[in-house]
C-alpha cells in the first residue's frame, strides 16, 4: 500500500534570531522519517514558516517537539512584528499530500491539538478542517485580539479554548492547530510605502471586500443588515485573504495574500488582478514574494498563463515555463527564487530516480559506455525517443513563431505541448528502465537456502521481470504516439525544419524497435504466456506502424527536399 504523507506548516513567532529558529527546526529533523523542506523567516514580520512531510505519526511528533521548544525559547510578551500573531507557535495546520482523506489529517490535527494542550498547557485551539463549530473555524476570527488582547478574550464563555487551560500563557501565548487544504503565501510588492493604500487594494481583491459605509468609503457611516450586522462589499477574487503591510526590511508596502484554493484563483490570476487595483489607485506592482512552498502546477500554469497572453507557444520545457512564471510575476525582485527549493515536488524528489538523466551528455556516453551492463539498450531506446519528440517540439515551437504565421501559433502551440508531454514521458522512462534491470538482478541476489525463501525469491524474481517487460513496453507507446506530432510537423510544420522533423522519425522508430527487443528479451524469461503472448502481438502491432509511419515521414520529407 502506498504510504500516507501530510505536510506540515507551522508559523513561529520568531524571524530574526536565526540561533532560535535553528534550535525548533532540529526538533524536527530529529524526528526519523521526517523530512523539513523549507525554513522560510521573515525580520519584519518577526515570523518564520517551516515546511516538513511526512507519515502521520511522524509528522504529529515533530510538530509537538518543535511547538514544544517554540514555547521554552520565544517569549511573546516581548515578541514584535507586521504580522498578526496570538502565540509562540502562532499556527500549525496540516495538509493532506498522497493516499490520506482531509477527515483523517483532520483527525490527527485534533490529536495533536489535545496533545498540546494537555502535555505542554498551552492553551489550543482548533480551526478549519479540525473545528466542528463553524463559528470558530477561521483563523482571523480566531486570533482576533491578537496576544495582548487573549487576556481578556480567553475568560469569555465562547472563547474557551479547544483543548489546554483557559488562561491567556503570558510567555508562549496560545496556538492555533488545524488541517486545511494546500495554502499558498503570496505576497505582492508595491512602489508605496503606504500601509493605507495597500489596505485598499487588499479590500479591493479579497473574498470578504471591505464594510459598506454611507457617503466616503472610509470615514462612512456603517451600513448594517437587518440583524444589526455591517454589510461588505465582496472583493474581486474568491478564495483570497489579504491584507496590507509596510515591510521595513525592504522599505516597501505589500498586499499579504493566502490563497487558499489555487485551482479557484491561481497564482497568476492573483497578481494580474493585483496589478490592475494597484494601477486603479495610481500605484505600480513592482514584483510579488512567495513564502514558503508551492505546487509545480501553479508554476507551470502561471508559466502557460503568460505566455499565451503574449501569444507565444506553450510548449516548451518544465524549465522554461518556470522562469517565465518567475518573471513574469517578479518573484525574485526581492531575492533569488530557486526552483529546487520552492516546489515542494522538486523537494520531494528521489534523486536516485533521476540519476541518469541528471548526468551531461559525456557522463551519460560514459556510463553507457563502461562495463556496467545498465544503463543498456532500453534506457538508449528511451532517450533517443525523447530526442524525437524534442524535435517535433522544436519544430511545432519554430513553426508557432514563423514570420506571416501569426494567426497559426495557438495550432502549433498545441502540436508542441503534446511533444513535450512525449518527451518528458520518454525521460522520465530512460532512468525506470535501468531500475527495472536493477530490480531483476536483485531479485536473483535474494536467499534461497530453504522452501519458503525459494518461493520469495521466485516470486521476487517474476515481479520484477514483469516490471521490466512493462517500462519498454511504455518507451514503445510513447514513442509510437510522438510520431502523430512528427509526421504533422513534415506535413504542416515550417518548411526550412521539415529535415529536423525527418531526424525525428528515424529517431521515434529506433525507439520503437529497440524497446521491443527488451520486451522480448523479458519477455522470455517470464511464466505466465497469456500474459507474454499478448504484450509480443501488441509489440508486433506498435513495430509494424512505427515502420510504415517512418516510411511515410520520409517520403513527405524526401519529397521537399525535392532533391
Amino acid at each position: 500500500m502506498s504510504q500516507k504523507l501530510i505536510e506540515c506548516v507551522p508559523n513561529f513567532s520568531e524571524g530574526v534570531n536565526l540561533d532560535i529558529i535553528k534550535q525548533i527546526t532540529s526538533e524536527i529533523e530529529s524526528v526519523e522519517g521526517v523530512r523539513l523542506l523549507n525554513v522560510d523567516p521573515g525580520k519584519a514580520t518577526n515570523r518564520t514558516v517551516v515546511t516538513f512531510v511526512g507519515e502521520p505519526e511522524k509528522v504529529i511528533e515533530a510538530a509537538f517537539l518543535a511547538i514544544k521548544k517554540a514555547g521554552e525559547l520565544i517569549d511573546m510578551s516581548k515578541q514584535k512584528g507586521e504580522h498578526p500573531r496570538m502565540g509562540a507557535t502562532d499556527v500549525c495546520p496540516l495538509i493532506p499530500i498522497s493516499n490520506i482523506s482531509m477527515e483523517e489529517t483532520a483527525e490527527y490535527a485534533r490529536q495533536l491539538a489535545k496533545r498540546v494542550g494537555e502535555e505542554l498547557q498551552i492553551p489550543v485551539y482548533l480551526y478549519e478542517q479540525a473545528q466542528p463549530d463553524k463559528s470558530r473555524s477561521n483563523l482571523s476570527v480566531i486570533r482576533a485580539g491578537e496576544y495582548e488582547g487573549f487576556f481578556k478574550k480567553i475568560k469569555l464563555p465562547e472563547w474557551a479554548p479547544d483543548f489546554g487551560p483557559a488562561e491567556n500563557d503570558i510567555k508562549r501565548g496560545a496556538t492555533v492547530i488545524g488541517a486545511r487544504d494546500f495554502l499558498v503565501a503570496y505576497n505582492v510588492n508595491l512602489n508605496t510605502t503606504s500601509t493605507r493604500r495597500a489596505n485598499a487594494i487588499a479590500f479591493d481583491v479579497r473574498e470578504a471586500g471591505r464594510t459598506m459605509r454611507e457617503g466616503d468609503p472610509v470615514t462612512g457611516k456603517v451600513v448594517t443588515d437587518e440583524n444589526g450586522k455591517p454589510r461588505s462589499i465582496p472583493g474581486s477574487l474568491k478564495a483570497v485573504k489579504a491584507i496590507g503591510w509596510y515591510i521595513e526590511e525592504y522599505g516597501i508596502a505589500q498586499i499579504s495574500m493566502n490563497l487558499t484554493n489555487i485551482e479557484i484563483t491561481p497564482v497568476h490570476k492573483a497578481f494580474d488582478e493585483v496589478c490592475a487595483k494597484a494601477n486603479e489607485r495610481g500605484i505600480r506592482v513592482t514584483g510579488s514574494e512567495l513564502v514558503g512552498l508551492i505546487p509545480l502546477k501553479a508554476m507551470l500554469d502561471a508559466g502557460k498563463y503568460f505566455l499565451r497572453k503574449q501569444q507565444r507557444s506553450v510548449g516548451v520545457s518544465e524549465k522554461e515555463l518556470i522562469r517565465i512564471a518567475i518573471k513574469s510575476m517578479g518573484l525574485d525582485e526581492l531575492g533569488p527564487f530557486i526552483p529546487e527549493e520552492r516546489i515542494i515536488e522538486y523537494l520531494l524528489k528521489d534523486k536516485v530516480e533521476s540519476k541518469l538523466v541528471s548526468m551531461s551528455l559525456v557522463d551519460f556516453a560514459d556510463e553507457t559506455a563502461s562495463e556496467s551492463p545498465a544503463p543498456g539498450g532500453g534506457s538508449i531506446s528511451a532517450y533517443v525517443g525523447s530526442l524525437g519528440a524534442s524535435l517535433a517540439g522544436m519544430v511545432a515551437n519554430l513553426s508557432s513563431h514563423k514570420k506571416g504565421w501569426d494567426k497559426r501559433w495557438e495550432e502549433f502551440s498545441d502540436w508542441a505541448g503534446k511533444a513535450q508531454l512525449y518527451k518528458d514521458e520518454l525521460i522520465r522512462l530512460v532512468d525506470l528502465d535501468t531500475t527495472a534491470f536493477n530490480r531483476i538482478m536483485e531479485s536473483f541476489g535474494l536467499p534461497k537456502s530453504t522452501d519458503e525463501e525459494k518461493m520469495a525469491r521466485d516470486k521476487a524474481i517474476q515481479d520484477a521481470t514483469k516490471y521490466a517487460i512493462e517500462i519498454p513496453f511504455k518507451v514503445m507507446q510513447a514513442a509510437l504516439n510522438s510520431m502523430e506530432v512528427i509526421k504533422a510537423m513534415a506535413e504542416t510544420g515550417n518548411p526550412n525544419s521539415v529535415t529536423d522533423a525527418g531526424v525525428a522519425a528515424l529517431c521515434a522508430r529506433t525507439a520503437v524497435l529497440g524497446a521491443f527487443m527488451n520486451v522480448k528479451i523479458n519477455a522470455s524469461g517470464y511464466k505466465d504466456k497469456d500474459f507474454v503472448v499478448d504484450v509480443v502481438y501488441r509489440g508486433n502491432e506498435i513495430e509494424r506502424k512505427a515502420i510504415a509511419l517512418e516510411t511515410e515521414i520520409i517520403a513527405l520529407v524526401n519529397a521537399k527536399i525535392g532533391v
